[in-house]
């Protein structure tokens, strides 16, 4: 069961406008906070935005988007790297590749990017959004325990049937998610992610790209 639920997990990037219960969000926070976590820290911290106040936090953030263009912005820490290995960039560009591809937009389609992009700050249609949290005075250590949380949400959210897309670019726009959920400054922002039913027949929600054998990452010394 378990095995069949990590294999089944994929990011979700189009999702149905159904509501998803409050209950239901609740019980898969609740369990996620059983992750491992060293000295038991609990670094985790979770803002879980529906109805009106993701309708807020979503115009604010796009009108942002809108107003910076393209460009990235300045991001409560860097997410990747100035240059990649060469292994790990074409894996990266075929993903970007296929993504576009699924939405037919071609590479030179600025206006086309630029719509994408946007909708990653519409959680992608989905209707709860959680914006997640830690305290800055955590080193980088915690962001161990803080993936081990992250796994267990959209473990716990695929086993009930939903969906979920892990989303770091929010950072980029921390300062407006601050001041619009009145988040302090003490805490900061690791990532946003999209929870709800995902719309199955959506070209962009059914890519294909595998993953590495167990050759190409793992080394069995005896």
């Amino acid at each position: 069961m378990v095995d069949a639920t990590i294999r089944a997990r994929h990011a979700a990037r189009r999702f149905r406008k159904d509501p998803v219960p409050a209950a239901m969000v609740r019980d898969i926070l609740d369990v996620a906070r059983y992750a491992p976590s060293g000295t038991n820290i609990q670094p985790w911290r979770a803002w879980v935005v529906t109805g009106t106040a993701r309708d807020r936090l979503c115009a604010a953030t796009v009108d942002a988007l809108l107003a910076s263009g393209p460009q990235p912005q300045e991001e409560e820490y860097r997410y990747y790297p100035t240059e990649f290995p060469e292994a790990i960039l074409a894996r990266r560009m075929a993903f970007g590749a296929a993504f576009g591809a699924a939405l037919g937009i071609a590479h030179d389609d600025m206006n086309g990017r630029m719509r994408a992009m946007a909708r990653q700050f519409l959680f992608f249609d989905a209707p709860v959004g959680i914006i997640f949290t830690m305290d800055r005075a955590l080193e980088l250590g915690s962001f161990l325990d803080y993936g081990c949380f992250l796994q267990n949400v959209m473990l716990a959210a695929k086993v009930r049937g939903l969906d979920t897309c892990a989303q770091q670019s929010w950072c980029q726009f921390h300062r407006v998610i601050r001041a619009e959920l009145g988040i302090p400054e003490g805490e900061m922002l690791v990532c946003g992610m999209s929870l709800g039913w995902a719309d199955e027949a959506a070209p962009e929600n059914n890519l294909d790209l595998g993953r590495a054998p167990i050759e190409d990452f793992a080394t069995f010394c005896e």
